[in-house]
């Protein structure tokens, strides 16, 4: 009877979520996903397949793309999450989202928060994917509208567009 309470009394948690430093009490088997949605009420990452499979869920945790349904609450404790809502908050981010836009990438739009955290955690490692690199790091995340090639057209417009505009930056012509 004792091991049943103790499985079910609720941790408090520290988390930043798209650079708010947010305190919840979870319980320990509560999934990420279920605590940023039911508990924060931040409803960029979608519940999809529950099982890591479509990439509905995903987020940047501690800079790397994470399925959020396949992470428990617990294990954000006194990390950095960031959601799509805020992703136009830097320049990488608010590139991909304009490319995604130019190039109809996202349909409905329901892997699109996904889709661009992938993304996001590609471009911060690879500043120039090829085709290969783009399709491996979106092999995680389903999308049943768009058939793919936008998705990879955006996100590689956007690596150009970023690399483009460093080398302006840096006095460098490309």
């Amino acid at each position: 009877m004792q091991s049943e309470q103790s499985a079910s009394a609720e941790m408090q948690i520290s988390i930043s979520v798209d650079g708010a430093l947010r305190k919840l009490d979870v319980e320990p088997r509560m999934l990420l996903v279920q605590a940023l949605r039911e508990k924060l009420k931040v409803t960029g990452p979608h519940i999809g397949c529950e099982s890591g499979r479509c990439g509905a869920c995903a987020v940047i945790v501690d800079g790397h793309a994470v399925k959020a349904c396949m992470m428990l609450a617990v294990q954000a404790d006194g990390k950095s999450v960031i959601t799509a809502a805020s992703l136009s908050d830097n320049k990488l981010g608010k590139v991909l989202q304009n490319k995604f836009h130019e190039h109809h990438a996202l349909q409905c739009g329901y892997c699109t928060p996904g889709m661009l955290s992938a993304a996001v955690d590609l471009l911060a490692n690879n500043a120039r994917p090829n085709e290969e690199d783009v399709r491996q790091a979106l092999r995680g995340n389903l999308c049943r509208c768009t058939g793919y090639q936008h998705i990879v057209d955006a996100v590689l417009d956007a690596a150009t567009s970023l690399n483009t505009a460093d080398s302006r930056e840096h006095g460098v012509e490309s």
